[in-house]
């Protein structure tokens, strides 16, 4: 039998994600999914998984306490978070080992907002619509509390642990790219060139719908104040609602809406956005569509890498519990080896 996790506490925000749903947009269903999909790929990377983005334990702003009824690996990503294993502390952006009975405890963030724990083998819960992402607006699943078993799946590694990858910056904020859109022209030049000009702050009111801006200065608005019919949106689309605060629409996003977008953050830096805590400044950049595209290849390119930039964990020797039980000289026998 598989080894799972049992969950002893969780902070409200910790729910099952993965890659979610594409392809149900038509039935007003958005892909939900991790708020940070690359936190999943470098999971994948740390743990060997043929899947690029098996399912995690996504956890927003806080973690909780899981108990290991088994050997089994786990991968720490995402916003690194205050992680204790038996009450010893581990690293963030590594693989570790976890036998039956260990305890692992996950706080509060360093930096950034959605941390992961991944699991060898993936997690191993029944899919639906193809997907084991919970979907919160949709009400698919729910989020994970004190109480649940999380199994995993076959893990045929579990010597493969004690390693680490360097993440790709994306929890403090900076610059975000955008394109245009078609209802960029809608604002006039003065808001446009105000709006990649202002340092906005992300606010308190967010979540895995959408991020809300804001800023010092005169609202955003288009011009004559056009109404817009209702059209598709999706994730990135960066909303310019009555109130003239722009609105960065997440993974869980309606799949309609009718407020004027000014443009659309490139998907390789819609991560920063979900990754900024409140408070977290953050500014906008634009780009043309076609060099977009090229870095978007790019970046595709670069993931299908991340296995090789995989190393070796160093840890402190003083503070290894179970250092008895490597093999520290190479070549050392008993000394009772046949002739």
């Amino acid at each position: 039998m598989n080894a799972s996790l049992i969950v002893h506490s969780a902070g409200p925000g910790v729910s099952i994600q993965d890659g979610g749903r594409p392809g149900f947009l038509a039935v007003g269903l958005s892909r939900g999914g991790a708020a940070d999909r690359l936190a999943l790929l470098e999971a994948a990377a740390l743990l060997g998984h043929e899947t690029a983005d098996a399912a995690a334990i996504e956890m927003a702003g806080f973690g909780g306490i899981f108990e290991a009824t088994g050997a089994m690996r786990i991968a720490l990503t995402g916003a690194p978070m205050r992680a204790r294993l038996n009450g010893e502390a581990i690293a963030w952006h590594a693989s570790h080992g976890l036998q039956a009975g260990d305890m692992l405890d996950i706080g509060g963030p360093l930096s950034g907002l959605f941390g992961y724990l991944s699991l060898g083998g993936g997690i191993d819960t029944p899919p639906v619509l193809g997907s084991r992402s919970t979907h919160g607006v949709a009400r698919i699943g729910r989020n994970i509390r004190a109480g649940d078993r999380i199994p995993s799946g076959e893990d045929t590694h579990l010597e493969s642990v004690g390693q680490r990858l360097e993440p790709r910056p994306r929890f403090t904020g900076g610059t975000v790219r955008f394109v245009e859109g078609p209802q960029t022209a809608l604002f006039d030049e003065e808001s446009r060139d105000r709006f990649v000009n202002t340092a906005f702050t992300r606010d308190p009111r967010g979540n895995r719908q959408g991020v809300r801006l804001v800023f010092d200065g005169p609202r955003f608005a288009v011009k004559g104040q056009l109404d817009i019919v209702s059209e598709i949106i999706s994730p990135g689309d960066i909303q310019v609602p009555g109130d003239g605060s722009p609105f960065v629409l997440m993974p869980e996003c309606q799949t309609i809406g009718g407020y004027p977008r000014i443009g659309t953050i490139v998907p390789d830096d819609l991560a920063i956005v979900a990754q900024a805590a409140p408070g977290t400044r953050l500014r906008f950049h634009l780009v043309d569509p076609v060099a977009a595209l090229a870095d978007y290849r790019r970046q595709r390119r670069e993931e299908a890498d991340l296995r090789y930039k995989v190393e070796p964990l160093i840890r402190d020797p003083a503070a290894m519990r179970d250092l008895l039980g490597y093999q520290l000289i190479s070549g050392a026998t008993a000394g009772d080896d046949p002739g």
